[in-house]
C-alpha cells in the first residue's frame, strides 16, 4: 500500500488528448456558443411559461403550484393496464412524499426561476458549467418523472457543455469571470486578490 501511494504521489493524470482536443480547445468555442444557445433558449421558453404563461406554475397572489401538483399525480399514477409513467419505486415513492407534504408549493418556484436562470446563464455565458450541470439535473428529474419530450437530447447536450466548462463560456461573460474569480481549487485574480488583503490585515 505504501509502494502504491508513493508511485501516485505527486503524479497528475492527465486527460486523453481527444478528450483536451475536445473540451479544452478555445477553437471550438464556436461550437459550444451554439449548444449554449440551443440549450438556454430552450430553458428559457420553458421556464418563461411556467412564470408568466398562461398555465403558469406560478401565482401571486393565489395558490401556487397546482400545475406542479397535477404534473406529480400524472407521474405518480399507476395504470390498470400499460406501464406507469415512472419505472422506479423509489423516485415515485420521492414525489409521493413531495405530494403528500405540499411541497409543490415551494417547489414550483424552485423550477420555474431554476429554469429561467439557467436559460438566461447559458445564453450570457456566465457560469456556463455549473449552469448546464444544472440543466443536466432538472432534466434527468424530468425523465425520472416520465416526461421525456427533448429531455434526452437536452440531458446528453448539457452534460457536454458541463464537460467543456472551461471553454464553453469562452464566447460570454466566463472568458472574464473565470479568471477573476476562478475556481474552488484554484482562485483567480480577483479572489487572490481578497484573499492577500485579509491574511495581511
Amino acid at each position: 500500500m505504501a509502494l502504491f501511494e508513493r508511485a501516485f504521489q505527486k503524479r497528475e493524470l492527465r486527460d486523453p488528448g481527444l478528450f483536451r482536443a475536445i473540451f479544452s480547445n478555445t477553437w471550438l468555442a464556436p461550437l459550444w456558443l451554439l449548444a449554449r444557445l440551443y440549450l438556454g433558449y430552450q430553458w428559457l421558453l420553458a421556464g418563461s411559461h411556467k412564470v408568466w404563461g398562461e398555465n403558469r406554475w406560478i401565482a401571486v397572489p393565489g395558490p401556487d403550484g397546482l400545475a406542479l401538483k397535477g404534473f406529480w399525480e400524472r407521474a405518480i399514477a399507476i395504470p390498470e393496464q400499460g406501464r406507469p409513467p415512472i419505472s422506479f419505486d423509489w423516485y415515485r415513492e420521492f414525489l409521493t412524499f413531495m405530494l403528500n407534504h405540499g411541497w409543490y408549493g415551494w417547489f414550483s418556484w424552485v423550477i420555474a426561476l431554476g429554469e429561467v436562470t439557467v436559460g438566461i446563464a447559458l445564453i450570457v455565458g456566465a457560469f456556463a458549467g455549473i449552469a448546464a450541470l444544472a440543466g443536466a439535473f432538472m432534466s434527468f428529474n424530468f425523465l425520472m418523472a416520465g416526461s421525456a419530450s427533448i429531455n434526452p437530447v437536452m440531458f446528453v447536450l448539457a452534460l457536454l457543455v458541463a464537460f467543456g466548462w472551461k471553454t464553453a463560456g469562452w464566447i460570454g461573460l466566463d472568458r472574464w469571470l473565470l479568471p477573476a474569480l476562478g475556481t474552488p481549487w484554484q482562485p483567480g485574480a480577483v479572489v487572490s486578490g481578497l484573499l492577500k488583503r485579509r491574511v495581511a490585515n
